[in-house]
């Protein structure tokens, strides 16, 4: 149904299991003032006398499916002693921005909160839940506000772990998808609007897969990874169609008849079957059992292969978008030599080495070090990249000392951030050593920890936060990707 300012609608939305079940219907209308991570509308009661006595502002309410400016009422399903949580009953007047959610899943998985929030309000609320991070730990403000990065909004995730069970309402059915939100239980989903749509349309034959196999049990999980086609221009329908890989979870061994229906699964869909029957170091081709995975960054000239187990960007496009933007606002030089810290497989020093007159990639994991020596091989780059396996969150002056002087870092830690990183520029420009970078450009997945690391960065180490914003690497979900750049005096 389409919505429009005179529209009153319910919106019931499924009780996340595990809640205490309250169900206290409340048909007063309350006003949504904000919008949480969780994309939880963020209400306030009036104050009783008791709480006005003690100072107190009134009881928040976190109203899922309630959207900022939005007059509603609810149906609280948990009662905290400092705060409630509830579900939409009823709108009365929705919010201009609110959409109508595409995915048939919507509600009950955990995976895309924000699909009833239009997609520019999205963007707008990452931007502000960054600056607000920056202002309210780093106690500081970009002198540029960088325009947000945005691609398309669906069929985007290249990558995905999808959860298989063997138990559900309907007898007899193996789940395969995404958990409910804040759940364990796995939601009951046959297809899924941001994977591509050949995967998603993947969905309900995986459910008949699993179902036949003899360890049914103990399959727990499928993890999907899409690379590009082999030859996009190419007349051969195999080449010219996404590489596609499924990594099954095996705890147990496969009998002869499982192995001929992962075959046939495979050679009916044009999939890539691996197998991980322990630890990820045991992740293994099945079958066909050669092949190629692989994203391309155009602008730079590479071509990246990868493993199904290899951490990559889930957005192939966006991450294209990140890569160029975040070399430009390096500013290197053909001259300058660069450090690329937490470099994975290579995503930015193999195109940092195509600008750079030397790049060197540090990273905390064997294997990811040794793919991007590979991929530096393969893109002809092993005389202008070189990379070395250092633990990044146990870093000191001596160890960036080890490293050599570089005019320009880049550096993409995970959500943990990089705070010993900084804090060693921080002791670094204590004793006024030349070693520190001129530029550092950072990228993040965790404005938290950003905001954290930009206070040591400006306030002890001496830079100067240039500008920071957001890529929307992830739509419809409160993922927020951004990056920032900093500049020594």
């Amino acid at each position: 149904m389409g919505l429009n300012g005179k529209n009153i609608f319910k919106a019931l939305l499924p009780m996340r299991r595990g809640d205490k079940p309250v169900n206290i219907v409340v048909t007063e209308p309350i006003q949504i003032e904000s919008l949480d991570l969780d994309a939880q509308g963020i209400a306030r009661l009036a104050p009783n006398e008791e709480e006005l006595a003690q100072g107190h502002s009134g009881k928040v309410v976190f109203i899922q499916g309630a959207l900022p400016t939005e007059l509603v009422t609810y149906v609280v399903t948990r009662e905290k002693a400092r705060f409630s949580k509830a579900k939409v009953l009823t709108i009365l007047k929705p919010a201009v921005f609110r959409a109508e959610p595409k995915c048939k899943a919507f509600g009950v998985c955990g995976g895309c909160t924000m699909q009833h929030l239009d997609i520019r309000a999205q963007v707008a609320m990452k931007q502000r839940v960054l600056e607000d991070d920056l202002q309210h730990i780093a106690k500081i403000k970009p002198e540029e506000i960088l325009r947000p990065m945005g691609g398309p909004a669906w069929e985007y995730r290249h990558r995905a772990r999808l959860s298989a069970v063997n138990r559900s309402i309907k007898k007899g059915t193996v789940l395969i998808g995404f958990h409910e939100g804040k759940s364990g239980y796995v939601a009951d989903m046959t297809a899924c609007e941001i994977l591509p749509k050949h995967v998603s349309d993947l969905l309900p034959a995986m459910r008949i897969l699993v179902m036949g196999l003899s360890i049914v049990d103990r399959m727990p999980q499928i993890e999907i990874a899409v690379g590009e086609p082999e030859d996009p221009n190419s007349t051969d329908p195999k080449k010219s169609k996404p590489v596609t890989a499924l990594v099954f979870r095996n705890l147990m061994p496969l009998t002869e008849n499982d192995e001929q229906l992962l075959r046939d699964f495979a050679d009916r869909h044009q999939v890539w079957i691996w197998l991980q029957p322990k630890g990820i170091e045991t992740v293994a081709p099945f079958y066909p059992q050669t092949g190629k995975l692989c994203y391309r960054l155009p602008e730079f000239e590479i071509e990246m292969p990868f493993k199904p187990a290899d951490f990559t960007q889930v957005n192939h496009l966006m991450n294209r978008v990140l890569v160029s933007r975040a070399i430009r606002l390096l500013e290197v030089q053909a001259s300058d030599r660069v450090l690329d810290l937490f470099c994975g497989i290579g995503n930015f020093t193999l195109p940092l080495a195509r600008k750079a007159k030397s790049v060197m990639g540090i990273e905390g994991l064997e294997s990811l070090t040794t793919r991007a020596k590979e991929n530096a091989e393969h893109n002809q780059l092993c005389d202008k990249a070189s990379f070395m396996q250092s633990d990044l969150f146990a870093v000191t002056a001596d160890s960036i000392a080890s490293w050599g002087k570089a005019e320009r870092w880049l550096m993409d830690p995970p959500r943990e951030g990089a705070m010993e990183i900084c804090k060693a520029l921080a002791d670094l420009h204590a004793k006024q050593d030349p070693l520190l970078p001129d530029r550092i450009v950072y990228v993040s997945c965790n404005p938290k920890t950003l905001a954290r690391d930009t206070e040591i960065l400006c306030h002890h180490a001496g830079y100067t936060l240039k500008g920071a914003g957001i890529i929307n690497m992830f739509p419809h979900t409160s993922h927020v990707e951004s990056i920032a750049v900093f500049q020594k005096p």
